[in-house]
């Protein structure tokens, strides 16, 4: 029959099929036949979709920045997007009448753009490149209730940032701060590291010198002690010596006064026998040789008077004309000198 045709949806698609302006059957899946002249179908895809995008932005600071991610949504409510976007078949039934349903993408990275440009553009460069996940919370944020994305009945499943990058040359400039402040901080680590040795060396010095001088006080201590016991002992010493000279100095007094008063008996008694003598010699000196004569024999032996006699003798040998002297005399004398020796 001319002008009837079967169409036949695919369950991910919608469909609104309006007969002379009035809507005869809604669904997914739908499959029917229709009459060109008189019949419209509309057919809303509902599976999820994919937008990729890739926005240059400016920074507060006026850097260029490069935002990279993916968007994933869905239609939620078709009626409305029909409502909204023309999403109405040609008479041959695959192909749409307007663009609006390849340009539906475009619609959905706009509305993303915009918060994200709002936000890269109220910071630095430094703070914009570590903005991923919070432009990814702040998408889903703004994207879930009352946005333009809800007015065209559209749902976000699901937002992702691959990449912040600045440009090329920026690039470079940031990795060369950042490899500067990593060997600084490798520097600062090393000279960390050799003022951390450099410590403990003064601690490991500190704590020898103190053993060293613990050890030299501990040596002075028994040197003063050992000195103090010299000192004691050379005291005990010289306190013993001038004992024994003090005892001798003793000893030589008494000794001495011994002596002077010795020497003082010694001199009186020299005085006394003078005296006695010097009497004698002069009652000596008055008595006649005869009597003292006489009184020396009265004290003589009989020897000694014999040697007297024998001496008269001789002193008078030319006044005696002949003397016979016996030798029993004689004997009698040698007898009693071996007696006597």
């Amino acid at each position: 029959m001319l002008g009837i045709q079967y169409f036949k949806a695919d369950s991910s698609t919608f469909v609104i099929k309006t007969v002379n302006g009035r809507v005869r059957k809604t669904g997914k899946g739908l499959s029917f036949f229709y009459n060109v002249a008189t019949a419209s179908i509309v057919a809303v895809p509902v599976s999820a979709q994919e937008a990729p995008f890739i926005f240059k932005l400016l920074t507060a600071d006026f850097q260029s920045v490069t935002v990279q991610g993916q968007v994933t949504y869905r239609v939620a409510e078709p009626e409305k997007m029909a409502e909204m976007l023309n999403y109405s078949l040609k008479n041959d039934g695959s192909s749409y009448v307007s663009e609006d349903p390849l340009k539906l993408s475009d619609r959905v990275i706009r509305i993303v753009q915009s918060i994200v440009q709002n936000k890269v553009q109220t910071a630095g460069l430094r703070e914009a490149l570590k903005l991923g996940q919070s432009l990814v919370a702040l998408l889903k944020a703004q994207l879930q209730e009352d946005s333009p994305l809800t007015a065209l009945g559209i749902v976000l499943l699901d937002v992702s940032i691959s990449a912040v990058q600045p440009t090329p040359e920026t690039a470079r400039a940031l990795e060369a701060e950042a490899r500067e402040a990593i060997l600084k901080e490798a520097d600062d680590a090393i000279y960390d590291r050799r003022k951390s040795a450099v410590e403990q060396e003064r601690t490991i010095k500190e704590a020898e010198l103190q053993t060293e001088l613990s050890v030299q006080q501990k040596e002075q201590e028994i040197e003063e002690s050992r000195i103090l016991n010299e000192r004691t002992l050379q005291r005990g010493k010289v306190e013993t010596e001038r004992e024994r000279l003090q005892a001798e100095i003793a000893a030589e007094t008494q000794r001495k006064e011994f002596v002077t008063l010795n020497s003082e008996n010694s001199r009186q008694q020299a005085d006394a026998e003078a005296y006695a003598i010097t009497e004698r010699m002069k009652a000596f000196r008055e008595l006649p040789v005869e009597n003292l004569k006489a009184m020396a024999l009265t004290k003589m032996e009989p020897e000694q008077l014999m040697a007297m006699a024998f001496e008269s003798l001789a002193q008078n040998a030319g006044k005696i004309g002949e003397l016979n002297i016996t030798p029993d005399l004689f004997g009698q004398i040698m007898k009693k000198a071996v007696r006597t020796s």
